[in-house]
């Protein structure tokens, strides 16, 4: 007996040994399917499990990437070393921590209309209190000056590029904001009014449209407005990115509106081409007005009419250099920014520049119920998917998307896009539904630490050190799966 139970001893030594000298599972990053398994999950509807899955990934990354009551975001975070990067995320990527919750409450609220209050119950709180927080963390992003526009001089407090150490003390001058920044933040508090009811995201976003549209040129040329925004005050490039992302905000802002008598002062240039003028407009017709301006703008100037891309929008108008000294005039004495004719079309195609303008489509389909914005979003629906989407690439069966630069969030535009179009037809059943392939792909295989890795078809690195992730991305993934979400409530 005794023989018996030293061997016995001797086994569990040796496997004792054995295992503590061994990793424990899941701590060795595998790539091509070999990932820890995520927890079991008790739903089978599969709403319910997507916005279980956005909100896992969630606060999985307010716990990874922030930091302090000032909410301090870090770009950077690898589950595996754990570590958070020194630098600092932008207010761009900021704003998609924003998206993600905004997204998430959008979908906590449509599930509690549609009588489950389940997840309501537990979790819109939660998630109202980081809004909030996200809302006074923003304001280390914002900064005042003194901008001379195309129709006149004004004091401005937009969000700068860079996070400052104090509140409001940002640097915004020059090239160090952009107008797209604040498109973003205009869209996200647009929707933190709507799912809130809280009158300061609203207050905010208007102020941030005043802010964007004093940027649109209206000198005329040949007696027509040249129109577009530039990319920012400090520059003179028109782009995609700075344009398409306004229409969507504007109709909603204009829908608010509908029927009220509130007022807005609308800016514009004389017939002389020099005159400055101003007149009173309903902010309704005001904000719709603006939506289809940047939309007729947008594709007479920005829209491929050949080759592979036709269809699609280029990356930006340029013709001075980009980030030179911006010229200024004077007319009758008071001094204005000088226009510039722009003629260089550069490229690439990207899918968020798509995104937007399905998108755009959409809204302006939906809110005037003109035919032309059917006929462009089904075209452009279309085309996106043919053209950014990759059957079988990577995975057998799933879609490739582009994942290098800053594709994974510009995708999840995309796919918010096609959840637009799909409203109105089902032709983009197909490009909705590879997106959710391609997330639960990545959950069944290579959920670590409730993350996802930036490739969710190929997985992790197998080296630890290069599996940082971008805040912004883990953000994106949780929105896309909060507005995947939102859509099968929808359906119900």
């Amino acid at each position: 007996m005794k023989k018996f139970l030293l061997t016995i001893l001797a086994v569990f030594v040796i496997v004792s040994l054995t295992s503590s000298g061994c990793s424990k599972k899941g701590d060795e990053p595998k790539e091509n399917n070999q990932e820890e398994k995520p927890k079991t999950e008790e739903t089978t509807d599969t709403a319910t499990q997507n916005l279980n899955r956005a909100i896992t990934l969630a606060d999985a990354a307010f716990e990874n990437y922030f930091e302090g009551s000032a909410m301090e975001m870090s770009r950077y975070y690898n589950p595996y070393t754990e570590e958070k990067s020194s630098e600092k995320g932008s207010i761009w990527m900021y704003t998609s921590a924003i998206e993600a919750t905004v997204a998430v409450m959008e979908a906590l609220e449509l599930q509690l209309k549609n009588g489950d209050k389940t997840l309501y119950d537990r979790k819109y709180s939660h998630f109202n209190t980081i809004l909030s927080k996200l809302y006074e963390g923003a304001k280390y992003y914002r900064g005042s000056y003194s901008l001379t526009s195309f129709t006149g001089t004004s004091n401005w407090s937009p969000y700068a590029v860079n996070r400052s150490n104090s509140p409001e003390t940002a640097d915004v001058t020059g090239v160090l904001n952009v107008y797209d920044d604040q498109m973003w933040l205009v869209r996200e508090f647009i929707g933190a009014y709507k799912v809130t009811g809280e009158s300061k995201y609203l207050k905010e976003a208007e102020y941030l449209t005043s802010y964007i549209l004093d940027g649109w040129d209206c000198t005329l040329k040949d007696g027509k407005e040249r129109g577009g925004i530039p990319w920012g005050p400090g520059y003179y490039s028109k782009h995609a990115c700075s344009n398409g992302p306004m229409i969507s905000p504007l109709v909603w802002l204009a829908e608010i509106y509908s029927g009220k008598s509130d007022k807005i002062t609308y800016k514009y240039i004389d017939s002389d081409g020099k005159t400055r003028k101003s007149e009173e407009k309903d902010k309704s017709e005001y904000y719709l007005m603006f939506a289809k301006k940047i939309y007729d703008w947008s594709k007479e100037n920005l829209m491929y009419t050949s080759g592979n891309e036709q269809g699609l929008y280029i990356d930006n108008l340029n013709g001075p250099t980009i980030g030179s000294t911006i010229q200024y005039e004077e007319v009758d004495g008071t001094t204005y920014r000088k226009p510039a004719d722009l003629n260089d079309h550069n490229g690439p195609a990207y899918s968020y520049n798509a995104g937007t303008m399905i998108s755009g489509a959409a809204d302006l389909y939906r809110i005037t119920s003109e035919s032309e914005y059917l006929t462009d979003m089904k075209a452009l629906s279309d085309k996106s998917f043919s053209y950014f989407a990759k059957k079988g690439t990577v995975k057998t069966g799933l879609y490739t998307y582009d994942i290098t630069g800053f594709n994974n969030w510009f995708n999840g535009v995309l796919l918010r896009g096609f959840i637009d179009a799909n409203t109105y037809y089902s032709g983009a059943n197909e490009a909705v539904e590879s997106f959710q392939n391609n997330l639960d792909y990545a959950w069944t295989n290579y959920l670590y630490k409730d993350m996802l890795p930036s490739s969710l078809l190929a997985g992790w690195k197998v080296e630890r050190s290069k599996n940082n992730i971008e805040g912004m991305f883990t953000f994106a993934f949780a929105s896309e799966y909060a507005i995947l979400s939102q859509r099968l409530i929808k359906n119900k």
